[in-house]
Parts: structure tokens; C-alpha cells; sequence
């Protein structure tokens, strides 16, 4: 049996809590902390405990922020009439690095999904409906992962802002720059068809 002392046991412990990171993964992280010099080891620490205190959600869109209303939402020069729906603000960030998009967002906080006993009046879904019925928004885009819980979600989603006299659109799935006909499977290839444009 391995035999670790207590606070490197503990580190492990919290490390594995993390998604993606099972024992082996925790353990070499655990043992790359361990090989930081003092300073290093606060730096860290004082990045963990500062953001942890310092980071919220936006009021309006659940952006992550230092400040409501966000940035983004504060943003005159933002086009009020579209918003793009993301599961999370990693999503959010993906496609704010492009550089193309300029309407604003909204934040669901996750997707539906029952088998992880995740329902949707657990996400911010009630909230986008508030914002769309009180702002003149004009169209919805669905920027969420093509899995069958978000494939569910957009069905749901959509049901609920059709009556509400908004477009509901989705960004275009497909083949990466770069990739295979080939190799792709048929829902990617399908989703490519069903995406194409005039050139």
C-alpha cells in the first residue's frame, strides 16, 4: 500500500475533486506542487484564493466577471438586438477570440441533462426569457456542443423563444480547417450539408 504523508494525501485528495483529473493525474500534479520554491507555492496560492474571492457572475448574462454588469453588457457599441446562448464562459471566450461576433450573450450555466440530474430549472434559462421579452431582441444563436443533451436543449430552448417572436438560429457545424471528408463521421457531415452557404 502507498503510503503518503497526511498534507501531500490531502493535495491528492483535492486535486482528484477537479474534472478530468483522475489519481494518477492528481498525483503528478500534487508532486509538481511539491517542487515549487516557497515563492512559487504563494504565487499559486494567492492565484487560487484571489480568484475564488474576486471572480463572480454577471447579473445579466453569468459571464464570469469582477464586476456587474460585466463588461460585455456594459458595452454601448454592442449590438443589443442578438444574443448568443453558450453552455458556459468557456464557450463564451471561444468565441469572443474571433473577434466576429459583436451581439451580446447569455450564459446557461450548463445543459440539460437527466441523466446527471441536471433539469432545466437549474440553468438560466427563466432569465433569457426575461431578457428577451424586455429588450428588443431580434435573434437567438445556439452555440451549443451538437451532443444529444445539447441537441436537447436547443429543441427545448427553441420551443420556448419561437412564440416569443424571435429568430432562433444555430452556429453551422462541420469539418475543421483541415480535416478529412473522410474521417469524419455522418453527424459531422451532415451538420457541414446542412450549414453550407454561397460561395
Amino acid at each position: 500500500m502507498l503510503y503518503y504523508p497526511e498534507p501531500l494525501a490531502d493535495l491528492i485528495t483535492e486535486l482528484q475533486k477537479m474534472p478530468t483529473i483522475g489519481p494518477k493525474s492528481a498525483e503528478r500534479l500534487a508532486f509538481y506542487v511539491l517542487d515549487l520554491s516557497e515563492e512559487e507555492t504563494i504565487k499559486l496560492s494567492d492565484a487560487l484564493v484571489s480568484a475564488s474571492k474576486n471572480i463572480t457572475k454577471c447579473s445579466v448574462c453569468f459571464n464570469i466577471t469582477l464586476e456587474t454588469p460585466c463588461p460585455i453588457c456594459k458595452d454601448v457599441y454592442r449590438d443589443n438586438s442578438r444574443i448568443c446562448v453558450v453552455a458556459t464562459p468557456k464557450e463564451l471566450l471561444a468565441i469572443e477570440k474571433t473577434g466576429e461576433y459583436n451581439g451580446l450573450y447569455h450564459v446557461l450555466g450548463g445543459i440539460i441533462a437527466p441523466l446527471n440530474q441536471v433539469s432545466p430549472d437549474m440553468l438560466n434559462i427563466k432569465e433569457l426569457l426575461v431578457r428577451v421579452q424586455e429588450k428588443s431582441v431580434k435573434e437567438i444563436i445556439m452555440a451549443i456542443n451538437p451532443s444529444v443533451e445539447g441537441e436537447a436543449t436547443i429543441i427545448y430552448l427553441s420551443r420556448l423563444l419561437k412564440p416569443l417572436g424571435v429568430d432562433v438560429t444555430r452556429i453551422a457545424y462541420g469539418l475543421p480547417v483541415g480535416g478529412d471528408i473522410d474521417y469524419a463521421d455522418e453527424l459531422t457531415l451532415t451538420r457541414a450539408l446542412e450549414g453550407r452557404r454561397k460561395v
